[in-house]
């Protein structure tokens, strides 16, 4: 046997070192990054308490005047965080969001992966695929010039026709700068995302099944009901908790259309409201001038709790994908 020369040897131990730095480094940045975020929050949290995130007041205080001492941390006076606001702007936001691509996205998908080929199917392809990579920042002016006046114009005054029986459409719409205005366009941001990876698994679907299908005298729509989805089920939780996790955490858009509300809750699905990332970057320049640090310690607080939604949305997301799988593992044991 012939004997590996030294530089062999030190060569694999610099691949086998460099490969396992590289697999681990996304933990070692995501562990870093929710340290660093953890430790600025902290005087915040301290100064808050669990007011933090029930309160609805946001105030820097008098950033240039005195200054006073709460649990052993200063702040301006007059300080007050409370995140909930934020809070509930990103869940409803993002939540209108998935509400209304998912469907887009699933019938999108179907249409791409089994009813168009050739050229047609590769032009929609890449379409999808491009509108993914429009920049944020141009679909916010889009909202601002388009989508906005539309809502208040048409579409606002239409879905208040339906306030008597679900009070959250009532009036008044105002200027369209708000909470709908911004679960559309993240919509439009969420939808490329589900479609693409969906649409990549329904391809995987092996032919036989949908063969076997049609062979048994279901519809389309059977086929894709009973055949297809429930074997891409898995895949297709992961695509939408993706796509929940860019909704929740997009800025610029949402800052320019939402209308940056700041002190009130949402009373209807018109309300101008503000997210946890659109607040973070539009208070970050004001935030520096606080000579206490306190406001900057806030918004770190902020983006602790959005680090964290993030992170719970795609654990569950996990939890759903591996209880689907234990669940067709049983199915399977029960039907040998």
């Amino acid at each position: 046997m012939k004997r590996m020369p030294a530089n062999a040897k030190i060569a694999n131990r610099l691949f086998v070192a460099a490969a396992g730095l590289s697999a681990s480094s996304p933990i070692l940045f995501l562990l870093l990054i929710t340290g660093i975020v953890l430790v600025q929050s902290i005087p915040a949290l301290r100064w808050m308490g669990w007011h933090f995130l029930t309160g609805i007041t946001w105030n820097m205080g008098s950033v240039y005047g005195a200054m006073t001492v709460k649990n052993g941390v200063t702040a301006p006076a007059g300080a007050s965080y409370g995140a909930l606001p934020f809070i509930v702007g990103t869940l409803a936001s993002s939540a209108i969001a998935l509400v209304i691509a998912i469907p887009i996205s699933l019938g999108t998908a179907m249409i791409l992966a089994y009813r168009v080929r050739g050229v047609v199917k590769s032009a929609l392809s890449i379409v999808v695929e491009l509108l993914a990579g429009v920049p944020s920042v141009v679909l916010g002016l889009w909202g601002v010039v388009v989508l906005a006046p539309w809502v208040s114009s048409a579409l606002g005054p239409f879905l208040t026709h339906f306030g008597p029986a679900i009070p959250f459409l009532k009036g008044p719409v105002g200027t369209g700068m708000g909470l709908l205005t911004s679960g559309l366009v993240l919509a439009l941001m969420v939808i490329p995302i589900i479609t693409a990876t969906t649409r990549d698994l329904l391809e995987r679907v092996p032919l036989h099944y949908r063969e076997g299908g049609v062979a048994l005298g279901m519809t389309n729509w059977e086929v894709v009901r009973h055949i297809c989805l429930p074997h891409i089920r898995d895949g297709m939780i992961g695509s939408i908790a993706l796509g929940w996790g860019r909704a929740m955490g997009e800025t610029m858009a949402v800052l320019m259309v939402s209308g940056s509300a700041v002190n009130m809750l949402p009373h209807n699905l018109y309300s101008p409201i503000s997210t946890m990332a659109a607040v973070i970057a539009d208070q970050l320049d004001s935030a520096m001038t606080d000579a206490s640090h306190m406001a900057v310690h806030a918004l770190s607080a902020l983006a602790l709790v959005l680090l964290m939604l993030t992170l719970l949305t795609n654990l569950a997301a996990r939890l759903l994908v591996n209880r689907s799988r234990g669940s067709r593992r049983i199915d399977l044991g029960v039907r040998v």
